[in-house]
């Protein structure tokens, strides 16, 4: 677990640096736009992440009571899909930060 996050906080950090770097081109957006821009693709990359890891363990849980007891298959299917909501609560993050370029 400790090699993964330090290989997303290298790309993290290699995308701040990229970001800034390219950010000030020849009448192209300001820093800040593009500030904007990453932290609405962080809102929504960390959290499909965080979901990722959720359902992992859900799944592989569910998928062995539902071996012991298949009636149980609606109960699961719940649990499941509860952790999506952190995948569109990122997206209304990053649509209320895209409104924000530009404006």
């Amino acid at each position: 677990m400790k090699q993964v996050a330090r290989v997303l906080v290298g790309l993290s950090v290699f995308a701040v640096i990229g970001s800034v770097a390219l950010a000030q081109t020849a009448g192209g957006p300001s820093i800040g736009a593009g500030m904007i821009a990453l932290a609405a693709a962080l809102a929504i990359g960390i959290s499909a992440i965080a979901v990722a890891i959720a359902q992992s363990a859900i799944g592989s849980a569910g998928a062995g009571t539902l071996a012991e007891r298949p009636e149980a298959f609606g109960q699961i299917l719940i649990y499941l899909v509860i952790p999506e909501t952190l995948i569109i609560f990122g997206f209304v993050i990053a649509f209320f930060l895209n409104n924000q370029i530009g404006g």
